[in-house]
């Protein structure tokens, strides 16, 4: 009997030990988040993740999750090709601007990240179908895609790898910045109907303001907005900067560039000549958002610079 009361006490003390872990750990992945809808609960950590904004399928694959499904990038029926090596297999359930949600149910989802700005009656069909995370951001401001990363890290309950690179990427813009002298830059998605002026404002020119450039858009980009009406050749001295960064989302786009650097009016520009119009993935530039993404402008950025 006595043997029998030793023997149980530190087995009694594992038990307690492994009840409290448990319920630390229970503790732990339970937390609300203040959403663009209200406060929402997330008591663990999804399984069965899809991603309904470009911005949130980046975070998720840079904090160690690969989701079940994504909508298609812009100009194309699948995601951004930045991201294609890293998510074969992945579901398409819509576009930004259209969203399948037979499609979402059909994929079983324990969570749903959407994008800020999610209309509300699709916020309702699709909380119906699992917690859904909408940030509350503000667009067009410097950190916004910071925010927007970490308030999805949070959802997936990893915190810690998402602060670690934004904290990498701030470095590397630093590293960069350091690295020449202060030039202005202007960012144009090239269409076939023209030119249109990225706002100074947009994902991609803030990491090039980190980076060291004096970002312009010529003064035709209006408030709130991400980027202009088409400019004609006619105006292209508008954005004859230190640097052109030059986007293209299509084979059209492309054509349209060729054209472009045809006319007299393009060749004119002062970038032109000065061999500083640097072509960039449209994809990736003018639509994309992320660590990821992040990561591969500045990639851009570096080769640019070289």
């Amino acid at each position: 009997m006595l043997a029998f009361r030793f023997a149980s006490r530190p087995l009694l003390g594992t038990l307690v030990g492994l009840g409290l872990c448990a319920l630390t750990l229970s503790q732990a992945y339970a937390r609300t988040l203040s959403t663009a809808y209200g406060d929402v609960e997330v008591t663990d950590q999804p399984e069965r993740v899809v991603t309904l904004y470009e911005g949130a399928l980046d975070t998720a694959l840079a904090a160690g999750v690969t989701p079940l499904a994504a909508v298609s990038t812009r100009g194309s029926d699948g995601v951004a090709s930045y991201l294609q090596d890293r998510v074969e297999d992945i579901a398409i359930v819509g576009t930004a601007r259209e969203i399948n949600i037979e499609a979402v149910v059909a994929q079983r989802p324990d969570m749903i990240l959407a994008a800020p700005r999610l209309p509300e009656d699709q916020y309702q069909l699709l909380s119906r179908i699992a917690p859904t995370l909408v940030p509350a951001s503000e667009p067009y401001q410097p950190d916004t895609w910071k925010e927007e990363a970490r308030f999805f890290a949070q959802a997936l309950g990893r915190e810690s790898q998402i602060d670690e690179a934004i904290s990498g990427i701030e470095r590397r813009a630093a590293e960069l910045s350091d690295q020449h002298p202060r030039e202005s830059a202007s960012l144009v998605r090239w269409m076939p109907q023209g030119a249109l002026v990225m706002s100074p404002m947009i994902f991609s020119s803030t990491l090039l303001t980190a980076s060291g450039f004096d970002v312009s858009d010529g003064g035709v980009v209006k408030q709130g907005r991400p980027h202009s009406d088409p400019l004609s050749l006619e105006n292209l001295s508008r954005i004859d900067n230190d640097w052109l960064f030059l986007a293209t989302l299509n084979a059209e786009g492309e054509q349209a560039l060729a054209s472009a650097k045809s006319s007299p009016a393009f060749a004119r520009l002062d970038v032109v000549k000065r061999d500083q119009v640097v072509p960039v993935d449209g994809q990736l530039w003018t639509s994309a958002t992320g660590p990821l993404a992040a990561e591969a402008i500045l990639d851009d950025i570096e080769k640019a610079l070289r």
